[in-house]
């Protein structure tokens, strides 16, 4: 009987040493489990634009448009194994919780059960052999084994919500050591995957010298624009004016071919060089570009209109976790790559019919002025630490939400 108490005892000393694990990750359980079932979504997006941007790079006869699938296949599944980390912290955080919940309640169910084990430490500290030297000790000493023997049903139904504990704190502990696997494993394929697509931009940047230097007039044009404009804002309607002045000058017809002479070949009518090209803009897109995503997967801080204080909030701002993968959040042309003024690196990427998005908060930017890009490719990274990454999307200038269009 005292074996089993006190082993009882052991165990739930044990246990609540082994469930004294590091702080939790969220404020309460139905945020941690929100941010679970947002990481398992995004992972599942993710897997689904990896798949469908490596069957383009298959199907792709074009150089140049297969490495732009393969890129973005490669950043999407980052973007998955992102998710897939997200995922596992949030598992984890869950799990930690429910750890202190259970050292806490052991702690105070252990009490009693210490108490009584002291007890009937004193009550049987006595041997049987030294009994027999005292009158009336033997018969003592067979009260209290008889009392112990139907103490013991007592004491086993009494415990038994503790024991239960006890089990559920091992179960957790081998849960914990699950996710931290899979965590491990998630990370081993980040690693991997950011090598990947490291290792494919470099390929694509040899190939791309021969082109750099229309690349590198457009991008010195673009950090002209950034000096000139007073603020971000500024700077975004002058890109949106330089892309009104293209789309204008891409309507305008080729210069006129001379008439052919009377009954020679093609004389019945006149082409225009350029009307192929009539709109280089793309088609108008009254609802937005399309698919649109956002560019990182993480929590959303700041929702669109929110305020501060100080000012409305014109966009999105998403926490990622740190050197997190960021893509364009739609197909269209890199207007301006680079740091400006206090908003680390920005990326501005210019949309079919009018539509703008802004990405700022960069630790890299990847992408390049003039690239035509599709949705999900890479532009960057996160910073490190606790990154936060803003995204707008803008109308003829105007903010609309994101989340109208993101899938």
């Amino acid at each position: 009987m005292d074996r089993l108490i006190l082993l009882l005892i052991a165990a739930g000393l044990f246990a609540a040493a082994a469930l004294a694990q590091a702080p939790v990750m969220f404020d309460n359980a139905d945020e941690t489990r929100a941010a679970l079932a947002q990481a398992l979504a995004e992972r599942r997006a993710a897997e689904a634009r990896s798949a469908q941007f490596e069957k383009q790079a298959s199907e792709a006869e074009d150089a140049a448009k297969r490495y732009a699938a393969e890129a973005a296949a490669v950043a999407a599944q980052i973007q998955q194994a992102e998710a897939g980390i997200a995922a596992a912290n949030a598992r984890i955080a869950m799990i930690d919780r429910e750890q202190l919940d259970l050292r806490e309640d052991i702690g105070r169910q252990q009490r009693p059960v210490v108490r009584l084990t002291a007890a009937l430490q004193k009550f049987t500290r006595r041997p049987v052999a030294l009994a027999v030297l005292r009158p009336g000790s033997v018969k003592e000493v067979v009260y209290l084994r008889a009392l112990m023997h139907d103490a013991v049903p007592q004491v086993r139904e009494r415990t038994q919500g503790l024991r239960d504990r006890i089990a559920r704190g091992r179960e957790l502990r081998r849960e914990q050591l699950a996710a931290a696997n899979v965590l491990s494993t998630e990370e081993t394929e980040l690693a991997a995957r950011r090598k990947e697509l490291a290792e494919l931009e470099t390929s694509q940047r040899l190939a791309a010298r021969a082109a750099g230097s229309t690349a590198n007039r457009e991008a010195d044009r673009a950090l002209a624009l950034a000096e000139q404009a007073r603020d971000l804002d500024g700077l975004v309607d002058e890109l949106d004016r330089a892309a009104t002045l293209r789309s204008e000058l891409a309507a305008l017809s080729g210069p006129v071919l001379r008439p052919p002479r009377p009954r020679e070949p093609g004389a019945a009518g006149v082409e225009l060089f350029g009307s192929a090209n009539a709109d280089a803009a793309g088609p108008a897109q009254p609802d937005g570009p399309s698919p649109y995503i956002l560019p990182v997967t993480g929590r959303l801080v700041t929702g669109f209109g929110a305020s501060d204080g100080a000012r409305t909030s014109t966009g999105l701002t998403l926490a990622p976790i740190a050197g997190a993968q960021v893509v364009a959040p739609g197909a269209g042309r890199i207007a301006f790559a680079g740091a400006y003024r206090g908003y680390g690196q920005i990326v501005i990427v210019e949309h079919a019919g009018g539509w703008t998005s802004l990405v700022t908060g960069l630790a890299r930017a990847d992408a390049k002025v003039g690239d035509q890009v599709a949705a999900g490719a890479p532009l960057g990274v996160a910073g490190p630490g606790r990154p936060t990454i803003t995204l707008e999307l803008r109308k003829a200038g105007e903010p609309v939400n994101p989340l109208r269009l993101a899938e």
